[in-house]
């Protein structure tokens, strides 16, 4: 059975020969999960682009979108579930709700703060690109059974959570 080959095997090979006194075994996973990492990136943006969103726009309006009816999160929800800047997120919200999509409500317990939410129209393009976006990344995964999705799944998982808790 001939096992498939991939730029990575390539790359490997080179630093193997050119370099054998290093273990370049971490780039068999890391430089794939890289080059996958840019391919998603890719399908991302195309996703979106059909939808008039970029990458920033398309987080502001899923996160809203995921809150559940009424679609509504203060700015530091978003800036906790975006992992950007308040600044950011205020010149954020300013651009979105200038196309409509978004809008800034008075937050009933305080007077002085606000909440943002999604427009019936940011729902509509927040729920149009989310359906693109899956079209492509089932594609990315088509070549993969369930069993396989979900171990690798698990494997990206453990790896991850560790990480992220590390950073929190």
């Amino acid at each position: 059975m001939s096992r498939e080959r991939d730029d990575v095997d390539e790359i490997l090979a080179a630093w193997r020969r050119e370099r054998p006194d290093l273990d370049v075994s971490p780039l068999e996973v890391l430089s794939r999960v890289s080059r996958l990492a840019r391919r998603l990136d890719l399908a991302r943006g195309s996703a979106f682009s059909e939808q008039g969103l970029e990458g920033w726009a398309f987080d502001v309006l899923s996160a809203l979108r995921r809150a559940g009816d009424p679609y509504e999160l203060s700015p530091g929800q978003l800036v906790q579930q975006t992992l950007v800047t308040s600044g950011t997120m205020t010149n954020r919200v300013d651009r979105l709700e200038r196309r409509g999509l978004v809008e800034r409500r008075p937050d009933p317990g305080d007077r002085r703060g606000v909440h943002v939410r999604l427009t019936d129209t940011g729902r509509e393009v927040v729920d149009r690109a989310m359906a693109e976006l899956i079209t492509q990344e089932k594609s990315m995964l088509s070549h993969l059974s369930t069993t396989d999705q979900r171990l690798l799944a698990g494997l990206l998982r453990r790896m991850l959570a560790p990480l992220e808790a590390r950073d929190a």
